[in-house]
């Protein structure tokens, strides 16, 4: 009889036995035409299959019989009646639904198998003891992780897709703000430098870029004309492209050196050799970080030492930070029945936790900027606090402004004014190339210069 799988999936049907079905098949060239007799199709229902005596044998040939008994035909039946009941089984009966002992239990946890134990002793051991020649791991706080993870993700864009940016204007103003700070207090001390370079206009100066990111100031140091630069960041992936973006930069540029650390934990000789300090900065810049040391008294007090202990005396400490009068005052501008203490507009957006408990170190908010940050905690810097600090290191506040009002005293500078028109942040016409909302956004931040003395 030639294979049909149609006409065997219908005859072992699980069906009743009283069907009936009549098969024949076409004439072929090889097989004339023919008839089979009407055949009862055969349960094959697990029931009827294990308690068939004697047992049957679950092959194909027993499936297509036709010469059916009457036990099998009242499979019905015999599934009420009859039991599972192995005949040659090694187990015992009552083990399979037997929960394990509380022993058994410990014993097969995490348990691989006799072949992987083997496997496992030829691994090499972990030592119990720490090796004295490695440097300790170190177990980054939440809040810190939180950042770290933020900037060393965010992909580092070309020239071309910067200009894409949303908010281009305001990155392109807060770049502005950066070049008429490094200026006006950066110059004039790199100027004053006994670090002196070789060649016609020989470069002057030594510069520390901490908390570098992804080193955007890199052209405006050769710019300045630094002989030397030690840029550091804590962030990892940052500091690499920071140090790209120093070997991309045409023309003559300055020597360099980066390093991964964090400067608000560990002191920066920890990054740099003695040589490397030996010779004293004339700058100091922190730009958008420092905000991030006044976690706690503890950081923001190991950030001033790193700042002073290296600055030679005359020498300059630049940076920009979050305006903590405006901030605060916006917090109590919140409704006392808003579902939480948010504000901003489509461009940035800030949260804080708690609208009463206002410390000194570690009063945190949550900070949005549209295609810059994405939800950071950051701290309040209360400026006469920072001032008070800064004193017990030698330095002393020459300069504070708001970014608004930066704009307002240099915007028809002989060097400044064109200088916007130069970086974009305004057209030919004068006319802004940011909308309301991003010059909302700039002024959340001030400007502020310190001199050692």
């Amino acid at each position: 009889m030639p294979f049909d799988p149609v006409r065997d999936a219908v005859l072992n049907s699980p069906q009743t036995p009283s069907q009936v079905l009549s098969v024949s098949h076409p004439p072929t060239p090889q097989t004339p035409a023919r008839s089979i007799a009407p055949l009862a199709r055969r349960p094959t229902d697990l029931a009827a299959l294990l308690n068939a005596d004697p047992p049957r044998t679950s092959t194909l040939a027993h499936l297509l019989r036709t010469d059916d008994d009457d036990r099998l035909a009242a499979a019905p039946a015999l599934r009420k009646l009859l039991k599972y009941s192995p005949r040659n089984r090694i187990s015992p009966a009552d083990s399979i639904l037997k929960p394990m002992s509380q022993a058994e239990m410990n014993m097969y946890k995490g348990y691989q198998g006799h072949g992987a134990a083997r496997l496992a002793k030829r691994k090499r051991e972990t030592p119990t003891e720490p090796d004295p020649d490695q440097p300790p791991a170190k177990k980054l706080a939440t809040d810190v992780a939180v950042v770290v993870d933020h900037y060393n993700t965010r992909p580092e864009v070309g020239v071309a897709q910067r200009e894409t940016s949303p908010i281009i204007g305001l990155k392109s103003f807060n770049n502005w703000v950066k070049s008429v700070l490094i200026t006006r207090f950066a110059h004039p001390a790199l100027a004053a430098s006994k670090l002196v370079g070789r060649g016609p206009r020989a470069p002057r100066g030594k510069v520390l870029d901490m908390g570098c990111g992804k080193g955007g100031d890199m052209t405006k140091w050769a710019k300045a004309r630094a002989a030397e630069v030690l840029a550091v960041d804590i962030a990892a992936v940052s500091v690499d492209q920071a140090r790209s973006r120093w070997q991309q930069l045409r023309g003559p540029s300055f020597d360099a050196t980066f390093a991964a650390l964090d400067c608000y934990t560990d002191p920066l000789s920890k990054a740099f050799s003695p040589a490397k300090l030996a010779t004293p900065f004339d700058v100091v810049s922190m730009q958008f970080c420092m905000h991030y040391a006044f976690e706690s008294v503890q950081k923001a007090r190991c950030m001033l030492d790193n700042v002073s202990r290296w600055l030679r005396p005359g020498g300059t400490f630049i940076g920009t930070i979050p305006n903590a009068d405006q901030l605060l005052q916006n917090l109590e501008g919140v409704p006392p029945d808003a579902p939480d203490l948010t504000f901003g507009n489509d461009v940035y957006k800030i949260r804080f936790e708690d609208r009463v408990h206002k410390p000194l170190f570690g009063h945190k908010y949550w900070f949005y900027l549209q295609d810059a940050v994405e939800n950071v905690p950051e701290y309040i810097v209360k400026w006469d606090n920072f001032v008070q600090m800064a004193a017990d290191y030698g330095l002393h506040p020459v300069y504070k402004e708001e970014f608004h009002d930066v704009f307002s005293e240099n915007r028809e500078h002989a060097e400044f004014g064109p200088l916007m028109v130069r970086m974009k942040v305004v057209d030919a016409n004068g006319e802004s190339a940011m909308d309301e909302d991003q010059w909302e956004a700039a002024n959340i931040y001030i400007a502020f210069a310190f001199e050692k003395r």
